[in-house]
């Protein structure tokens, strides 16, 4: 079986125009897939350069393909079944700045980049005041675009073609604006000038997206047969659904650098992001991130699972259609109507998205996908919304190292450590109590709602007690 490079696959070399924050398989199979498909079509020729945001990632084995792999789809399209296979060619090099900083300092300050991709998860857009800017690089996201940008400001005399046009793909409310907001906030704290900041507020612009489209990624149980009908030796196969959906929100000039909807694609050029962002985050990733914890203690591994599973799939409909949909302000048979059409994708046959891989960094994603329906439910009802409640006491719970099942969290190792180091089977309640009330892993103060912590203490206790089945039928009987 073929190898794939450039010597066994032919490529025009591509101008790098887009430097990407993230080499995960979200991106590659979302981003890359359509930036690929632009660009076959003659519209663009942007070339990507990826950067690994953490040490840790996957650009070396990137390299040994030359950044080329495929993207295999499968899913349902007007009830037929409908698949794809694209190889990807667009990225060119991928980069760990850890330990290529120069190489990396030469992309961000080429004249021919336009564009700033990222994907750097939930946690990655938070400011650090303590963050070194003169770092190679800095530790984190927005101080890493903040030294990027001045280093051009500085390079091109703050001339007005060098600015770039930021897009975020993190699930954060207005992400590309909060991500403005940090930079502009350690351009102010590092004193880089009033020029920095006119130049960063009038000729960088950031766009405020929402990104939709299942990708568990590599397909390791069904990688062999893949390979075969590619005809080549890919490791870094990134399997989808067919289903694709991207709102972007911002300066209209990102349709002509990114033509996404001259391609027939599903790309959304909006003034307001809001409603199409709450209804997808709240009821496609807030239910993934509800119930991937419980599913996992009661030995479902996959989502199809989870929702076939009889209990969870009463839980999933008293979770969407009595709590979260409800406290949406828009058309209720709509969004009941557009329910239906995510929980179907639950079902796709052909995609195995794992829950281990759902589970990555789950604290932020509970706070950012699941508390605002329960602020929005005790506004509303001055009641506690129950099975949001019952999905943050099972999240801790897995968390705490103590579950059914042998679990290791990939979170924020200070939490981890907290939730687990302070276990206290002897007395769940304040356990539980003490992780809420932890300022330093939750932004929120959950005691604003009167019960809520008392609520989640008290059903942690009857998962640890009675098992996640006994505890769940209680709250859905």
């Amino acid at each position: 079986m073929k190898a794939i490079n450039s010597t066994t696959t032919k490529r025009k070399p591509l101008p790098i125009t887009i430097l990407q924050f993230g080499e995960g398989n979200f991106l590659r199979g979302f981003a890359d897939w359509m930036i690929d498909k632009i660009n076959s079509e003659e519209l663009t020729a942007h070339g990507v350069a990826v950067v690994q945001p953490i040490e840790q990632g996957i650009s070396e084995l990137l390299n040994q393909q030359n950044c080329m792999y495929h993207v295999t789809l499968q899913g349902i399209k007007n009830g037929h079944p409908v698949k794809e296979n694209r190889l990807i060619s667009c990225i060119q090099t991928a980069i760990n700045p850890y330990k290529e900083y120069n190489a990396y300092e030469n992309l961000i300050l080429s004249p021919d980049l336009k564009i700033i991709l990222s994907n750097t998860t939930e946690a990655g857009i938070r400011y650090d005041d303590q963050d070194d800017l003169s770092a190679c690089p800095p530790k984190t996201f927005p101080a890493k675009v903040t030294a990027l940008l001045y280093k051009r400001f500085k390079k091109f005399s703050g001339s007005a073609t060098s600015g770039l046009s930021i897009i975020c793909c993190e699930l954060i409310e207005d992400n590309g604006s909060t991500l403005r907001s940090y930079v502009l906030a350690h351009a102010k704290r590092e004193n880089l000038g009033t020029s920095f900041i006119q130049w960063v507020t009038n000729n960088c612009f950031f766009y405020d997206t929402l990104v939709d489209r299942i990708v568990p990624g590599f397909p390791s149980d069904t990688i062999s047969e893949i390979k075969e009908e590619l005809g080549y030796n890919d490791n870094l196969v990134v399997k989808g659904e067919y289903f694709h959906l991207w709102a972007i929100a911002g300066h209209p000039q990102i349709k002509e650098l990114l033509p996404f909807d001259r391609a027939e694609l599903n790309v959304v050029f909006t003034d307001n992001i809001h409603p199409i962002r709450t209804r997808k985050v709240r009821i496609l990733n807030g239910t993934h991130t509800a119930i991937t914890s419980l599913a996992m203690q009661m030995n479902c591994f996959t989502v199809r699972e989870a929702i076939t599973h009889p209990l969870i799939h009463s839980y999933i409909s008293k979770l969407v259609f009595g709590e979260i949909i409800p406290v949406i302000p828009e058309n209720q048979d709509k969004l009941c109507d557009y329910a239906s059409q995510i929980l179907e994708r639950f079902y796709n046959p052909f995609i195995n998205h794992y829950l281990k891989d759902i589970a990555l960094n789950s604290l932020s994603k509970w706070e950012t996908r699941n508390y605002p329906t329960v602020l929005d439910y005790y506004s509303k009802y001055k009641k506690i919304a129950v099975q949001s409640a019952f999905s943050l006491a099972s999240l801790l719970i897995l968390y705490s190292g103590k579950s059914r099942i042998s679990f290791q969290p990939n979170d924020a190792p200070e939490a981890v450590h907290f939730i687990q180091d302070t276990f206290n089977p002897d007395n769940p309640i304040l356990w539980i109590k003490n992780i809420l009330e932890n300022r330093s892993i939750w932004s929120n103060d959950f005691t604003q709602i009167p019960g809520f912590i008392e609520l989640v203490s008290k059903i942690a206790a009857n998962i640890m007690a009675f098992g996640p089945e006994k505890a769940l039928y209680t709250i859905i009987e």
